[in-house]
């Protein structure tokens, strides 16, 4: 069975995809949030990236013939931006904590 014949990875792929449209959708409205719903849009956005990097790896560690190119195909589209897989999580990390330094500390 290949990598993206398993039931779970579909299953999983998906709930991850509709969760960040979500997340994205309800980001545009960041800037009318009051500081509580900054620390939890910014929260679940650590638990997406958090899934999505496990997500990525599994792809990274498989043997499978389609995850290796979709991998490749990943490395190849962030390399035209001249970022790599793990310098796009880094970037994505720096700006969550950005962020948080915006909302101030907790109280």
């Amino acid at each position: 069975m290949g990598f993206f014949d398993s039931d779970i990875v579909q299953q999983e792929a998906k709930q991850l995809f509709e969760d960040y449209q979500h997340l994205m959708q309800l980001g545009g409205n960041y800037g009318k949030f009051d500081r509580e719903g900054k620390k939890l849009f910014i929260e679940q956005m650590e638990s997406i990236m958090e899934r999505y990097q496990v997500f990525m790896k599994r792809f990274e560690l498989s043997e499978d013939f389609m995850a290796q190119m979709t991998m490749e195909q990943l490395k190849t589209q962030l390399g035209q931006f001249g970022v790599t897989p793990q310098q796009m999580f880094q970037q994505m990390h720096m700006t969550l904590e950005r962020m948080k330094g915006e909302i101030g500390p907790d109280s």
